[in-house]
């Protein structure tokens, strides 16, 4: 009887674990979080969020006031899985979100990338897309070979991005979490290292100056450039 195995791999270097990471492209830069350098502008951008929609699908805030936030800054600042980074804006140097690289597995050579909060100002953005282009080059870069996202599967708006950054869909995991007393359905959604070499084309060609006018209007969208390469839609979307 013939046996089915998996494909033997060659290159099994271990890839590393992001530590003291400094993700810098054009318009954002990406650092360790650090309630020190981080927190008095970062407490402002996410104050911007008036009715705290920012934290619907996060197990953790809204924060009511700077001192709840601090003290929440300060329990994730050292965390080695979920390992946090900083968004910030190139141009004014002002911390305007986060996002972790978070069940970080070297051995398996896979990583997903989590806990993203935007603040308004950093919504819908050039530099919301450059940063977690930045965070998947960086993975594939050191030799991870899957990339996850996922999501409330009633998060259409992270399901959507997820779609846009060229990620594929894998299905929900049902009653996957509870989270804030609430049940959670996960969506899953992956890139894996065999589609990044087309994909990281994708992210140069939306990025480049040249795709956008002198008003800053993007002349090609990122979903009109990945979707030749999604090969499993969400079907909610």
């Amino acid at each position: 009887m013939n046996r089915k195995l998996g494909k033997v791999l060659t290159n099994q270097r271990v890839p590393p674990l992001p530590n003291n990471l400094e993700l810098k492209g054009l318009h954002v830069s990406l650092t360790s979080t650090s309630s020190n350098h981080h927190l008095e502008k970062l407490y402002d951008e996410y104050s911007k969020d008036l009715n705290g929609s920012i934290w619907d699908y996060m197990k953790d805030g809204p924060f009511s006031n700077k001192l709840i936030f601090k003290e929440w800054l300060e329990s994730i600042e050292s965390k080695k899985d979920p390992y946090y980074l900083t968004i910030s804006r190139v141009k004014d140097d002002t911390p305007c979100g986060l996002a972790s690289y978070m069940r970080i597995k070297p051995q398996d050579r896979c990583v997903e990338v989590g806990n993203i909060s935007f603040s308004p100002s950093l919504q819908n953005s050039i530099h919301a897309t450059e940063a977690m282009y930045l965070m998947m080059d960086w993975a594939f870069s050191n030799g991870y070979r899957r990339y996850e996202w996922k999501c409330n599967s009633l998060n259409r708006k992270s399901r959507k991005a997820a779609q846009r950054l060229g990620f594929n869909f894998e299905g929900i995991f049902l009653q996957h979490m509870i989270v804030k007393g609430r049940n959670r359905d996960t969506a899953w959604f992956s890139v894996i290292d065999k589609n990044w070499y087309e994909l990281k084309k994708c992210f140069e060609t939306y990025l480049s100056d040249k795709n956008f006018d002198r008003n800053g209007n993007q002349k090609s969208s990122l979903s009109s450039l990945t979707k030749k390469l999604i090969t499993k839609v969400d079907p909610s979307l």
